[in-house]
């Protein structure tokens, strides 16, 4: 129903217009500077800081970015549906690159966390916008093909961010990590002004800035309360407990407004699709799957396995490489089996990769976690992927960028929630067995003894006894959230088998 309404309301002629493999070749442009954005930091970050200072504000470099990005995806997913793809992609791409110029000559963290906010603003709509035209520009069976050429782009640069990160800082400088955006997004922006043509209808629209306000209100307060809850406030503070409730009382008024609203930034109507509400709540438990294995992942392989960083590094690398293999394998798998076949043998993969986990000890090695980390890797990339095309062809032209920004923001979501539950278990199951084990030890070990697993020098320094319980200590605490993240990984094949049936044979 989507594509033949849709590609009549952008126009034939401007599909004659529109050379799509060089506007391809712009939007994996794009992406691959926001993709590569979150590995060369995290790359740079010991520099920065070195140069800076403000350790205890470390995570707010990443959390400001991710707030940002949360709460204007959507906003941006809108906007598009009303004015076009193109110029929505031209004001993020523009604000991203400010804001990265800015990053590269901030000199105190604070101006840093600032800037980064302006990145994190403009990135908010690179991803979906850039999604959203490969979905206006190719057929239904085109798009299955050309999504697991934007996966790819995520592959690369998870597998060139940290080598690029790490030259750039030990022979130039820290500040060349935010500058190496500008070519690229230069680049992007010349290739979609002179090769994507769209005729959007010109007519007055009733922008709903009211929603917009609300949404933003409650999606900020919930991602702040997430970041910083268990960490630096307790959940039961009043600073939590005054967010959550802030939370509440805007997401319902924004229910009312969206019910009331001429243009919705978020039309409840898309949701009442099936497919596309069990795509968005597979997204948000897969999204806690996926900040689960890649924030934790790394500290089993150094702190219990006892491996370099940089094996610690392989083994997570190795998702980013069954991700791109399994989004091109979809391509063909979405055309001979459909949607609900390729996405259920995703949700089957995503179980088998995280009982690597749950059974991963010392004996094992890092090449069991690289295999369970592929496999997961394999389960992303063929559920994503039909997600994606699967949303695409439901809704017409007119609500393709919302819906695609709805996917996107589910996962961002979960991510953060995630971060937030998962990191919660591990630092209450590892106090508990410190605290049981305190004796055994002979002298006091808290959660941040932990960190002395993750430097060799310093774990070498350790007595035999206190080195044992630290590391029994992490491996039952990490054990335990991946026994969560395969509940969750059950839990999203559970989902999928609600996908409807209707195309199963084809796209």
């Amino acid at each position: 129903m989507g594509d033949t309404a849709a590609e009549k309301s952008i126009g034939g002629s401007q599909k004659k217009r529109t050379k799509k493999h060089l506007v391809l070749a712009a939007v994996m442009l794009a992406m691959f500077m926001g993709a590569i954005e979150a590995t060369i930091v995290s790359t740079a970050m010991p520099a920065i800081v070195a140069d800076l200072g403000g350790f205890q504000l470390y995570s707010w470099v990443f959390s400001a970015y991710l707030l940002m990005n949360s709460v204007t995806v959507l906003i941006y997913g809108k906007l598009s549906d009303l004015f076009g793809r193109k110029p929505i992609m031209f004001f993020g791409v523009i604000i991203f690159l400010i804001g990265s110029t800015l990053c590269g000559f901030a000199s105190s963290m604070k101006m840093l966390i600032i800037f980064r906010l302006i990145q994190g603003f403009g990135a908010g709509a690179v991803m979906p916008i850039a999604t959203t035209i490969v979905g206006d520009i190719y057929t239904a069976e085109e798009r299955a093909k050309i999504q697991g050429y934007l996966s790819s782009v995520w592959g690369i640069s998870a597998i060139t961010g940290p080598a690029v990160g790490g030259l750039l800082v030990q022979y130039v400088s820290w500040h060349y990590v935010f500058w190496i955006n500008i070519p690229l997004g230069i680049l992007s922006l010349a290739g979609l002004w002179l090769f994507l043509h769209e005729n959007v209808e010109k007519k007055k629209h009733e922008i709903d800035y009211l929603g917009a306000i609300l949404l933003t209100v409650a999606i900020s307060s919930l991602m702040l309360v997430l970041v910083e809850g268990g960490s630096h406030w307790a959940w039961n503070s009043w600073q939590a407990l005054s967010l959550f409730t802030l939370c509440g009382l805007t997401l319902a008024a924004f229910v009312f407004q969206e019910g009331r609203a001429k243009e919705p930034v978020m039309p409840f109507n898309i949701w009442k699709e099936r497919s596309i509400f069990i795509a968005n709540i597979t997204s948000l438990t897969t999204g806690i799957m996926l900040i689960g294995i890649s924030s934790f992942l790394p500290t089993f392989v150094q702190g219990v396995m006892e491996q370099t960083a940089i094996i610690a590094g392989f083994t997570l690398t190795t998702m980013s490489i069954g991700w791109p293999i399994a989004s091109t394998m979809s391509g063909k798998m979405l055309i001979s089996l459909g949607y609900r076949t390729t996405s259920i043998i995703g949700g089957v993969a995503l179980v088998l990769g995280s009982i690597f986990f749950v059974t991963m000890s010392t004996s094992v090695g890092p090449i069991w976690a690289a295999a369970g980390s592929f496999i997961v890797g394999i389960g992303m990339g063929l559920t994503s992927t039909a997600f994606i095309v699967s949303i695409q062809s439901t809704v017409e032209w007119q609500q393709r960028g919302i819906a695609t920004a709805a996917n996107m923001f589910m996962r961002n979501l979960g991510n953060t929630i995630g971060a937030a539950l998962l990191g919660g278990i591990l630092n209450n199951r590892l106090s508990s067995y410190l605290n049981e084990n305190a004796a055994e030890a002979g002298k006091k070990l808290t959660i941040n003894s932990a960190n002395i697993l993750l430097n060799a020098k310093e774990r070498a320094q350790l007595t035999e006894t206190v080195r044992e319980v630290l590391q029994n200590g992490l491996t039952l605490s990490l054990h335990t959230v991946y026994y969560v993240v395969l509940i969750f990984a059950l839990i999203s094949l559970i989902l999928v088998f609600f996908i409807p049936k209707k195309g199963n044979s084809s796209v």
